[in-house]
């Protein structure tokens, strides 16, 4: 089965987003459990929660099939210990958000390095952070998202992803969201068939399927290889349909959240139509 859906606006209450996924006939969705443009948000209220709850029961999305994402200012390999400390108790707070909810998945971008520390130091700090997270909540996986590797993110190679992995101890509770856009501006080709079998061979080979716990469908106005993370609409970027009409007939991702972040919402509706109609 698979889940297909975008990235909605929480406007109005976590509970609206529910709506929002509903009324373009998706099958999953993602969203912002607060602002994520503000370090801090108003702890969610019980009303608040009985309401989402209430919601995801009436449209019938289950907590696999719903993708929170965490703030775009928390950085969890921070070469600065007083910014660290900002971003794990940040991260935390978004845990247990999505504990507070009832969801199982919260993804994240693991963190930049910002030219003050090497590479294999930071993953080593963002392993750290997600240990220290799963340590203070229950039942919310950390769900790494593959980056673009614009300026000094990291985890734009699948071999970061996979070291961040092997420094997590609870690896029941770490997953990784690969997006199209980002992983093919950083290098991994998905225009054909031939290059999405290599492109995710070598995820198997390097991070393997047992850890795949979401994907963003989104094609690319940047260039191959050009680490720039610019989205586009199915189709009309640089990628192209093949890799999502693959995806979408490929039973290795089923049962995960598919997401779309791509440019226009206004055609979100016919673009979930369109996977749908792939999968059939």
């Amino acid at each position: 089965m698979k889940y297909v859906g975008a990235h909605v606006s929480a406007a109005g209450g976590v509970d609206q987003a529910v709506i929002r996924a509903h009324e373009l006939k998706a099958t999953a969705f993602a969203l912002f459990t607060k602002n994520q443009r503000q370090w801090q948000a108003a702890p969610l209220s019980d009303t608040v929660i009985a309401q989402f709850k209430a919601a995801c029961q009436q449209y019938g999305y289950q907590a696999g099939q719903i993708l929170p994402h965490d703030s775009y200012l928390i950085n969890l390999g921070h070469p600065d210990s007083d910014a660290l400390e900002k971003s794990r108790s940040a991260f935390i707070d978004e845990m247990a958000r999505c504990q507070q909810l009832g969801l199982s998945l919260l993804n994240f971008h693991p963190g930049s390095h910002l030219k003050q520390i090497d590479e294999r130091d930071c993953l080593a700090r963002i392993a750290e952070s997600i240990n220290i997270a799963l340590d203070a909540t229950q039942g919310v996986t950390a769900v790494i998202e593959n980056t673009a590797g614009q300026g000094t993110n990291l985890g734009f190679r699948f071999e970061h992803l996979a070291a961040i992995i092997d420094g997590v101890e609870d690896k029941t509770r770490v997953g990784v969201c690969i997006d199209t856009c980002h992983a093919f501006a950083g290098g991994y080709d998905l225009r054909t068939d031939a290059a999405c079998d290599d492109t995710f061979a070598e995820f198997e080979r390097t991070v393997g399927f047992d850890y795949l716990r979401a994907m963003h469908l989104n094609d690319a106005k940047s260039a191959f290889n050009s680490r720039v993370d610019r989205h586009h609409s199915l189709g009309e970027g640089n990628i192209g349909h093949a890799p999502f009409r693959y995806i979408m007939r490929d039973p290795r991702f089923d049962g995960i959240p598919l997401i779309l972040e791509t440019v226009n919402p206004d055609i979100w509706a016919d673009e979930i139509a369109w996977l749908k109609a792939q999968a059939a």
